[in-house]
């Protein structure tokens, strides 16, 4: 088998994971408007996280199951992901992402702004913080649940939709809690609503890296659990 064939598939994976994510979670959104609300907020929420297990333990064994590109820089910069794979994965979330935005326009058509993101009341600095603590929680738990060989790592997909799930119950009617650049930019592309897009790029960011710096210097520099 050829590497490089080996490597497009993880691309590909990538892809696929992520218009899963879009289609489904901010299909939800939609769907609850047009429904006047049948799915609710706890619904959507329960969407997102449900989600997102599903797909670690589909396509993990095949990209990682990364589907974020907060969580793939995350991952390099730990240094836990080699470098050139970084740019392609996150082209591939992206592309996912504007595909299922895509779809779900051609389909449900331009309702709720197809999930797009915004600040309540327009503050951003408000979710500016609120998206970096969300983001480092659950970077945090990644590495713990997900890749620490410590943990009992077949939880792991289940740890990680439950905290997507719990912070989207949470914080959702704040933020949207993206923690997710691509699940913020796909709906972005398609509606053409920009508003504060950049926070939900730096925030998500941000709050990955702080997480793999303090999950680093309680691991003794990921030296606990590479060996």
């Amino acid at each position: 088998m050829r590497q490089d064939s080996f490597i497009s598939r993880e691309y590909v994976a990538e892809f696929i994971g992520t218009f899963v994510l879009i289609f489904s979670g901010t299909g939800a959104v939609m769907v609850n408007q047009i429904t006047m609300g049948a799915v609710t907020h706890l619904g959507i929420s329960f969407v997102f996280g449900a989600v997102v297990t599903a797909l670690i333990y589909t396509i993990g064994h095949i990209s990682g199951a990364h589907l974020n590109p907060a969580v793939t820089l995350a991952f390099w910069r730990g240094g836990l992901f080699r470098r050139r794979h970084v740019l392609p994965y996150i082209v591939s979330q992206i592309m996912g992402a504007i595909a299922a935005s895509g779809l779900l326009l051609l389909s449900l058509g331009p309702v709720a702004n197809l999930g797009a993101t915004v600040p309540l009341n327009n503050n951003w600095m408000q979710s500016l913080i609120l998206e970096t603590v969300l983001t480092f929680i659950l970077m945090f738990v990644v590495l713990g649940a997900a890749v620490d060989t410590r943990s009992r790592r077949e939880f792991g997909g289940l740890a990680i939709g439950l905290t997507v799930g719990l912070e989207a119950a949470c914080m959702g009617p704040i933020t949207g809690a993206s923690m997710n650049p691509a699940r913020s930019f796909g709906p972005a592309f398609m509606s053409g609503i920009w508003q504060h897009q950049w926070v939900y790029w730096v925030a998500p960011i941000v709050g990955a890296q702080l997480a793999v710096w303090v999950y680093r210097s309680l691991t003794n520099n990921f030296a606990d659990f590479k060996n």
